[in-house]
């Protein structure tokens, strides 16, 4: 295969030889393409693909850096976009389209997020949370830079179109991409695990204990605060019916539940991966 180089000189600048190095892939690839078209021998069809793949990899590589640190290992995303880079090919028509980098970029991030949906959940909540959650991934970088700070859960719900409670659902979700393990301490300088912490349903008496045991890091939180946390957690009821119930909006719900939650964790002793594990 011919290969493709360019070397900047002091009056070739690097990134005119970078964009006069996309143009000459461009332009081989659309020629072995339009051969590949033409061909009817398997084993010439089959050279072909593979040079288009070979001189189209970089293109595969970019597109999966886009979605790194999502909780898939990278090596995995690179073989899943060069996996969308080969159907690309396969699936690729000549004649019609824009061009054979307009058709592969959609079907190699196609290729991506059905792995993220299918493969990158420890615990697979519902589509939907799974599209909203890869969009809020995307989202909030971009808004957080936009705004010069942390956006705040009202401005991500509009950004995204969708209503708060929606917007919470999501954000709980992110917790069932990874999970700890069991072994984990609670905190640093404890020697309790998690399994430790785990109530043991065939004890009689963990109830009590358990009762025992939050009684006193209740008692300081406010009369609503105690209130809010027994109709989420004792009653069942979302954070809409309970703003409903209580004459307020669901986001001082979810406001004044995250600060008591952070109260009761603080006061137990409870870190935050233990928390959400």
């Amino acid at each position: 295969m011919t290969s493709l180089a360019c070397v900047p000189t002091p009056s070739i600048h690097v990134d005119a030889c970078a964009e006069a190095g996309r143009h000459e892939r461009h332009t081989l690839t659309e020629s072995l393409l339009a051969r590949l078209a033409r061909s009817r021998s398997v084993r010439e069809r089959r050279r072909l693909q593979q040079e288009v793949v070979l001189l189209n990899l970089g293109l595969a590589d970019s597109i999966a850096a886009r979605y790194a640190g999502r909780g898939i290992e990278w090596d995995d995303l690179v073989q899943v976009g060069r996996v969308g880079l080969l159907k690309a090919v396969v699936g690729y028509h000549a004649s019609k389209g824009a061009g054979f980098s307009a058709y592969a970029t959609p079907t190699i991030a196609g290729e991506i997020k059905r792995y993220f949906r299918d493969y990158g959940w420890m615990v697979r909540p519902p589509r939907r949370l799974q599209e909203l959650h890869s969009e809020l991934t995307s989202l909030e970088p971009d808004l957080q830079h936009r705004l010069h700070r942390a956006p705040t859960a009202g401005e991500l719900a509009s950004a995204l179109g969708v209503e708060p409670g929606e917007l919470s659902d999501a954000l709980v979700a992110r917790s069932g991409y990874s999970a700890l393990s069991l072994d984990a301490p609670t905190r640093t300088d404890s020697g309790l695990s998690l399994g430790d912490a785990l109530p043991d349903d065939s004890d009689p008496y963990a109830g009590v204990e358990r009762a025992e045991w939050l009684r006193p890091a209740l008692a300081g939180l406010t009369e609503r605060e105690r209130r809010i946390i027994r109709l989420r957690f004792v009653d069942g009821l979302t954070q809409e019916q309970i703003g409903r119930h209580l004459g307020v909006s669901q986001m001082q719900v979810s406001r004044l539940l995250a600060s008591s939650l952070d109260r009761l964790r603080h006061d137990l002793g409870i870190s935050d991966a233990a928390a959400t594990a």
